[in-house]
């Protein structure tokens, strides 16, 4: 698991990816919301990084590439 442990964020520098995260806004059913807020709180991450993770491991096992990463 990657932490931010001996990390100094800085404004619009991206700590873990070659691209700075941005927002995005998605609508998910209470139920879905609560699963992933657990399996994120399991894994000591955030909701955001979580999907972020769950993401890119989809695009590696269909081959899709990512531009700038």
């Amino acid at each position: 698991m990657s932490t931010r442990k001996g990390k100094k964020g800085l404004r619009d520098v991206p700590i873990f990816y070659t691209q700075k995260k941005r927002k995005h806004g998605i609508c998910l059913t209470d139920i879905a919301w609560e699963a992933l807020n657990e399996l994120a709180h399991q894994q000591d991450v955030s909701v955001s990084e979580f999907i972020e993770r769950w993401a890119r491991a989809e695009i590696g096992k269909n081959s899709v590439t990512l531009q700038n990463d």
